[in-house]
C-alpha cells in the first residue's frame, strides 16, 4: 500500500475553541486517497516541537528528525497551509527551512532524499493568494527532488457557515468542484506514486562543483 504523509500547517492548536479548515480539506483528500488505495497520516506542526534552523537536527528536544524520517519512508508529501496575508504558513515556512539541509545535499551530490516521491498541496483561505502560495511550493517541492503530477492542488477560498469540522466537511462535500478536485488529484498522486515504484528515475550522479557552478544564487536557497 501506498503511504502518503500530510504535513498540516494550521496555526489552531488541536482542540482548541476554532476548527482547522485545512485539517478538514486535508482529510477529504485523505478519503479520496484511501479509495485508490493509499493509506494516509495527517502531522499537526502545532504538536511537535521545531525549532527554527536550517540543520535536519537541532538537537536535544528536536521533533523535527522524527517527521523527517516519516516523509523519507512516505511516497506521497503533501504541504497543507492556510493563506495568512498572501502566503503560507509560518509553520510551513518552518518545513521548508528544516529541509534546507537537504537541499545542500542535492546541490553537493545531486542526489535527493524525495527523489521518485510525489509532491502536492491542500490550500484553504479567505484572501486571493492561492496561486502564489502554489507556485512558491511546488517550486520548492521540484527543486528538492519531489515530482508533481497534473491537478496536484486541492484549494478551497470560499467562507464557511458551519461552527463545526464535521458541519464544515458536509459543506464542503456538497460542493461538486472540490469533490472533483479532490477526487482527481488522489488519482494523480497514486497514479505517479506507483509509476515512480515501478519505473524509477535513476540517480544522476554529478560532479558538486559543476552543479554548483551551474546553481546562480537566485535558484539555491541555501546561498
Amino acid at each position: 500500500m501506498l503511504k502518503a504523509t500530510i504535513l498540516l500547517g494550521t496555526l489552531k492548536p488541536e482542540g482548541g475553541e476554532a476548527f482547522s479548515n485545512t485539517k478538514v480539506l486535508s482529510e477529504i483528500l485523505c478519503d479520496a486517497l484511501a479509495e485508490g488505495g493509499v493509506e494516509s497520516e495527517i502531522l499537526r506542526l502545532t504538536e511537535y516541537r521545531i525549532p527554527p534552523g536550517t540543520r535536519s537536527d537541532m538537537g536535544v528536544g528536536d521533533e523535527w528528525p522524527a517527521i523527517l524520517a516519516k516523509l523519507v519512508r512516505s511516497d506521497i508529501i503533501i504541504l497543507a497551509t492556510p493563506i495568512w496575508w498572501g502566503g503560507h504558513s509560518s509553520l510551513i515556512q518552518r518545513v521548508l527551512e528544516r529541509l534546507d539541509e537537504l537541499n545542500d545535499e542535492i546541490v553537493q551530490t545531486g542526489k535527493s532524499e524525495f527523489l521518485n516521491k510525489v509532491g502536492g498541496m491542500v490550500i484553504t483561505g479567505a484572501e486571493d493568494g492561492a496561486q502564489n502560495v502554489i507556485a512558491t511550493l511546488a517550486n520548492f517541492m521540484v527543486w528538492n527532488g519531489l515530482t508533481l503530477p497534473p491537478a496536484c492542488s486541492l484549494s478551497y477560498l470560499g467562507g464557511q457557515k458551519s461552527k463545526t469540522a464535521e458541519g464544515f466537511k458536509k459543506e464542503l462535500l456538497e460542493l461538486p468542484y472540490i469533490v472533483g478536485m479532490a477526487t482527481t488529484m488522489a488519482h494523480n498522486l497514486a497514479f505517479m506514486a506507483r509509476l515512480l515504484k515501478d519505473h524509477p528515475l535513476p540517480v544522476q550522479e554529478k560532479n558538486s562543483q559543476a552543479l554548483t557552478e551551474n546553481v546562480s544564487v537566485g535558484e539555491n536557497p541555501s546561498a
